[in-house]
């Protein structure tokens, strides 16, 4: 993970995303490098827009919690429906 991390203080940094700059944090924080998750951070962004990643990431962060309210507001709309019917029954058996 904390090879993520690292992309991303060096994207937010403005420096690319190079094993020598991977390396470079990673020694500075004390972390042993991983020469094998080195070359496969690098080689896997090396076409990668991490501004429109990013972007992406919230908005299907947040189309879940839109989908959870909806199915929320669906379930008290089914549930007054049921009451009012409820009511309407009773009604009947008193006239």
């Amino acid at each position: 993970m904390e090879y993520v991390y690292t992309a991303l203080l060096l994207h937010s940094a403005k420096k690319p995303i190079t094993k020598e700059n991977v390396k470079n944090v990673h020694e500075a924080a004390g972390i042993e490098v991983d020469e094998g998750k080195l070359d496969a951070l690098v080689a896997s962004l090396e076409n990668v827009d991490i501004d429109e990643v990013i972007k992406q990431g919230i908005s299907l962060q947040a189309a879940p919690a839109e989908k959870k309210e909806e199915e929320k507001e669906k379930k008290e709309e089914e549930k007054e429906k049921k009451v009012e019917e409820a009511a309407a029954g009773l009604s009947a058996l008193f006239g």
